[in-house]
């Protein structure tokens, strides 16, 4: 766990704090450094827009770096991240002093949560013999003015608590795929849980699965040894009132089945269960603020394997809401998985304010929007404007794609209700929304988020999971819970 502090007047040890302000903040005025001709030097640097770091002669502190002003008010381009991201890829101290004046909000919000998520490495799985740097931050002093003190507290509880369910969904998403079957995401999911009484965890195994109906969700796992599971986790932070979804694709690790991926395109396969294991880390982070709401995550997991019992492309399969699906492309698995989680979902409680589903579902909408934005698809107007504006608090940010009647024809099939890819290649992403779509109820507002882009953090040629949409679904969630918790 990282701790953090605010203070409003320098700590009275400094020697092992990592200083990160602005060329022109009052922290550099203080005795030990305002004749020091190093930091004249370094401020003239950020200044002119650049970087000023070192480790040599800035005492009182261990390292001091000077990042340019207009990156503290950018909230676009995540200039001050660019800037901190190679500085943390090995930390030279413990702990770090954050100028915290004139600090844009989201730009805040992201930094902290960005430092935060330093609790975890992939060397921390204990895979890889290392001795690099295990150098760990472990503490955060947030320096601030007294009248910001009060305003700036919540900010921090509820940055820190985001970053922990994302640091969770990180961890199980890192975890390769021979060790992260779907029992094991339930195992890690009721270890995790038990942590917080105000967490029950449900699991539908491969039985159970075929006797409620969930035909997709079983067609997909079926030709896998390791079956499919079906986890729902519930969160009574309330007594009563409507209960709030969220349905996550959870391919532990996906082929492609029967319609087989080259192996380039294989290789990151594992993290095709970030959907699910993001719904997890959401549900840590709603019962660590103690939320008063009813929540409830749904996690489709299953392996898309081949096997003798895989499913073969041609085939039909019925969903738990009665819907049949013809099974054109085999390696557009998460959309079955999904509108099983999603119809059966809507079954469950008597009122249901909202159920947003989130997928690493098509490569589609990397092509469309790239790396940055997740794609948003709903009918819902008010859901669509609720989250569009999380987004832009959040930092975490969505983009709407068009979802009506004119992709009906996407979808139509000879033999089913529906088909589960487009013959004609076209509107993948939104294609895939439009299959969705049918399986929840037309009563209950909905939203599909495609974070193919999103879910990885990409950097060096290598991907790792980021926890995204994470801070996007809690800003909406407490920005919804004043006027309707």
């Amino acid at each position: 766990m990282i701790h953090y502090h605010l203070v409003t007047a320098l700590p009275s040890e400094q020697e092992q704090c990592h200083l990160i302000t602005r060329p022109d903040s009052p922290l550099l005025q203080q005795d030990a450094l305002r004749n020091n001709p190093l930091i004249a030097e370094m401020t003239a640097r950020a200044s002119q827009g650049k970087l000023a770091d070192t480790c040599f002669g800035c005492g009182p502190f261990a390292r001091i770096t000077l990042v340019p002003q207009s990156a503290w008010q950018d909230n676009l381009t995540d200039s001050l991240l660019a800037f901190l991201r190679p500085l943390f890829a090995s930390p030279a101290c413990r702990e770090v002093l954050l100028d915290c004046t004139h600090i844009h909000d989201t730009v805040l919000a992201k930094t902290l949560r960005f430092l935060f998520n330093q609790q975890h490495r992939l060397t921390d799985l204990g895979l890889k013999t290392t001795t690099q740097n295990d150098t760990r931050l472990t503490h955060i002093h947030a320096y601030c003015p007294d009248s910001e003190l009060a305003r700036l507290e919540p900010l921090f509880k509820q940055q820190q608590a985001i970053a922990n369910g994302m640091v969770a969904a990180r961890r199980l998403a890192d975890i390769p795929s021979e060790q992260c079957t779907p029992q094991f995401v339930v195992e890690e999911a009721q270890r995790l849980c038990a942590a917080f009484p105000a967490l029950r965890c449900e699991v539908l195994d491969e039985q159970a699965i075929v006797e409620q109906g969930l035909g997709l969700l079983h067609a997909v796992g079926k030709g896998a040894s390791r079956p499919p599971r079906l986890l729902a986790i519930h969160y009574e932070g309330a007594s009563h009132g409507p209960v709030r979804s969220y349905v996550g694709k959870g391919i532990t690790f996906d082929t492609g089945g029967l319609w087989l991926k080259e192996g380039a395109g294989m290789y990151t396969m594992k993290y095709d269960m970030c959907g699910a294991a993001n719904v997890l880390g959401l549900m840590l982070s709603i019962a660590e603020l103690a939320l008063p709401v009813r929540v409830m995550g749904v996690l489709a997991l299953a392996e898309n394997a081949i096997g003798p019992d895989a499913m073969q492309p041609g085939s039909v399969a019925r969903a738990c809401n009665g819907m049949t699906v013809e099974i054109n492309n085999t390696d557009a698995e998460g959309r079955l998985v999904l509108s099983d989680a999603i119809a059966w979902a809507s079954q469950r409680h008597a009122q249901t304010r909202y159920i947003i589903d989130l997928a690493t579902l098509t490569g589609a909408v990397v092509k469309a929007l790239g790396y940055e934005l997740s794609g948003l698809m709903t009918q819902d107007k008010a859901l669509r404007s609720a989250l569009t504006l999380a987004g832009e608090q959040s930092g975490d940010e969505v983009w709407s794609l068009p979802l009506d009647a004119r992709l009906k024809k996407q979808t139509e099939s000879a033999i089913a209700d529906l088909c589960n890819t487009p013959t004609n290649n076209a509107a993948i992403s939104a294609s895939a929304a439009w299959l969705l779509h049918h399986f929840c109820p037309a009563d209950i507002p909905w939203a599909h988020l495609d974070v193919s882009g999103t879910a990885l953090w990409r950097e060096g040629g290598k991907s790792v999971a980021s926890g995204r949409p994470i801070p996007l679904l809690m800003q909406h969630l407490l920005n919804d819970l004043p006027l309707n918790s």
